[in-house]
């Protein structure tokens, strides 16, 4: 029986994916660095150490990994100040639903928890959720398991009574090594074969995962 349904935040629930895809490049070419789209896909979720790790891989051991990604944490939230964020499709639709049906919802997210609940009381969701998990909380990120299990360790369930909720590869791979359930809803890209393989559904909306649970 599901008794939670963890989702991540960036793509999957508010429309900020496609940001995280602008402004890395445009944050790297400030500073004299070119990023593919390509590279930019495979940074969606990816959390520490291996994000810092990708980077040094890209650009060398001198790269400023903080100092790069500060600044795109600035010209990125100016962005969204000014134009707002919004919900994916089909957002409020599924966690009234599961609320309705007695069934937890939680987060867990490659943000930190300030800009978490920021996002979430901008599109109006945060009253929806009885817990937010970030991967400043644990010692790995996503695709690294630790923040899925940490997050049914607080919820008080096994892995197995919940379903995660994912957007990208990172992610899916995060939930599956933790023993999740995992419904992918794409945002920039649909899986392909391999990822499938580790995805308990592949929905369209949000709305869809109702019928999941």
């Amino acid at each position: 029986m599901i008794k939670a349904v963890i989702f991540d935040l960036d793509g999957t629930l508010i429309d900020t994916e496609l940001y995280y895809r602008i402004y890395w490049p445009k944050a790297l070419a400030h500073f004299g660095y070119q990023l593919t789209d390509e590279q930019a896909l495979t940074l969606r979720s990816l959390g520490r150490p291996f994000a810092p790790k990708q980077f040094k891989e890209w650009f060398g051991e001198d790269f400023d990994y903080i100092k790069v990604r500060d600044y795109r944490k600035e010209i990125m939230e100016e962005v969204l100040d000014r134009d707002g964020i919004k919900r994916k499709p089909g957002a409020e639709e599924c966690l009234q639903y599961l609320k309705e049906q007695g069934i937890t919802a939680a987060i867990a997210t490659a943000s930190d928890l300030v800009r978490t609940e920021k996002y979430l009381a901008k599109v109006g969701l945060r009253a929806y959720f009885d817990k937010l998990i970030s991967a400043t909380q644990v010692a790995e990120g996503k695709p690294s398991p630790d923040i899925y299990l940490f997050a049914c360790k607080e919820l008080g369930l096994k892995p197995s009574e919940c379903i995660a909720v994912e957007d990208s590869p990172n992610g899916v791979l995060s939930a599956y090594r933790a023993g999740l359930k995992v419904i992918m809803v794409p945002d920039q890209t649909k899986p392909d074969a391999e990822l499938s393989k580790y995805l308990y559904a592949c929905a369209d909306t949000l709305a869809d995962i109702k019928d999941y649970v």
